[in-house]
């Protein structure tokens, strides 16, 4: 190996590579090798020249290089790719929670050594998303394998995520390998069916990673009057009414998602029309009619599901989220009746558990005082499909409390 054709880093930078972290930023890196195109795996050496591991480069991103292997015998070539989907496709052919479901995530990007690349299934048909530039190049050649691999009808891809801008990609949708899939692919999760737009739906279609907590959730639900805000296609209701709930309440900004969600609840046997209610709204707008309307009226809820989209999509937008975060879980303690079940989600990567915790407990002390602390009951995270390396704790994003406020 050659260190002038190899990314070479700065004196005492090496160290977070040397423990496996996958991402080297530019403000690591002395120097990049001229003949590598963006795209090109490349070595990655010390500033003494020592080989540390090897990824694949994109110079219009600040994160150059994403490390693949720390193995210097590991060739990245065709069998790598294959293997390496191999190994994850293992992964959840052994995880016990996976019996008898039908949508869980293939391939978890950098916590299954594949940085850049998310793979979801539903049914007989595969999502995929290309985040990086590498991987957008080789994403023909990857929905090949995991077509062998799968024995799926077939691949169609969502790569519409914000953080392709940063490699300089624009977005894109569509059929990628295969045959198109129904415009409803319906799965089963828990013994329950959802159907599924896996064109048009947000993400990948439906929220696998929330498949633990909709169970954890529904242990609390028996004979509860439920709010299920930022409901999208209404899974925390289905899983709520199977779990007892005496009536849900789904609020989503969007009229098509809940159109689904009232499929998805005649689906498995409830009665949309008498067992729930379907509003179209902004979710901040619509707790604030509530929490003014149930000040004079007693009209409250026994359990509330706070379940927003991302709200910090990179750190300058962090100190609004935090903002968002606290506003709409006090609005959510305003309106739970003494005593009741608040299971509250951020999916803000950049937001830690810790930090989201602080902003739960100072929004219920402005909606309750410090006479009635919530107690924590539980403490959520996202499903064994979406693995988190521990050498990539930023894989996780998904973090939730249980909490019985007002006790």
């Amino acid at each position: 190996m050659n260190a002038q054709h190899a990314v070479v880093l700065k004196q005492g930078r090496e160290k977070p590579v040397r423990q496996g972290h996958p991402w080297v930023f530019s403000g690591a890196i002395a120097r990049l090798p001229a003949a590598a195109a963006d795209g090109d795996v490349v070595d990655v050496v010390s500033s003494a020249g020592e080989w540390l591991a090897r990824g694949y480069l994109n110079r219009r991103s600040q994160i150059q290089v994403r490390l693949l292997t720390w193995d210097a015998g590991e060739t990245v070539d065709d069998g790598f790719w294959a293997r390496r989907l191999h190994a994850a496709a293992a992964m959840r052919a052994a995880l016990p929670e996976l019996a008898g479901v039908t949508a869980y995530r293939l391939v978890n990007a950098e916590s299954d050594g594949l940085p850049g690349l998310t793979v979801d299934r539903y049914g007989d048909f595969l999502v995929l998303q290309a985040g990086t530039l590498a991987i957008d190049q080789r994403k023909a050649q990857i929905a090949a394998e995991l077509l062998a691999l799968t024995a799926c009808a077939g691949v169609v891809e969502r790569s519409e995520m914000a953080a392709r801008r940063q490699e300089g990609l624009a977005a894109v949708a569509g059929l990628l390998a295969g045959a198109a899939p129904p415009d409803r692919v319906e799965v089963v999760e828990g013994g329950l069916h959802f159907l599924v737009d896996l064109a048009h739906g947000q993400k990948t279609g439906f929220y696998t990673d929330q498949r633990e907590n909709r169970r954890r959730v529904a242990a609390f639900c028996q004979g509860r009057r439920v709010l299920n805000a930022f409901s999208y296609t209404g899974a925390f209701a289905v899983y709520a009414l199977a779990g007892g709930a005496a009536h849900v309440t789904n609020v989503d900004s969007s009229v098509e998602a809940l159109e689904l969600a009232e499929a998805n609840l005649a689906r498995n046997g409830f009665d949309p029309d008498r067992q729930t209610e379907n509003i179209a709204g902004d979710v901040f707008a619509v707790l604030r009619d509530w929490q003014v309307a149930a000040a004079g009226s007693g009209d409250l809820f026994d359990l509330i599901v706070l379940d927003p989209p991302k709200f910090a999509q990179s750190q300058t937008q962090v100190e609004r989220a935090l903002r968002g975060y606290k506003e709409i879980n006090r609005l959510a303690c305003q309106l739970l009746r003494p005593g009741g079940i608040l299971a509250t989600f951020s999916c803000s990567g950049l937001v830690s558990a810790e930090l989201f915790q602080k902003v739960v407990f100072s929004a219920a002390l402005d909606a309750s005082g410090p006479g009635r602390p919530p107690q924590i009951l539980a403490r959520l995270h996202q499903s064994s499909d979406h693995p988190v390396a521990l050498t990539f704790p930023e894989a996780e994003y998904l973090k939730g409390l249980i909490c019985r406020v007002g006790a």
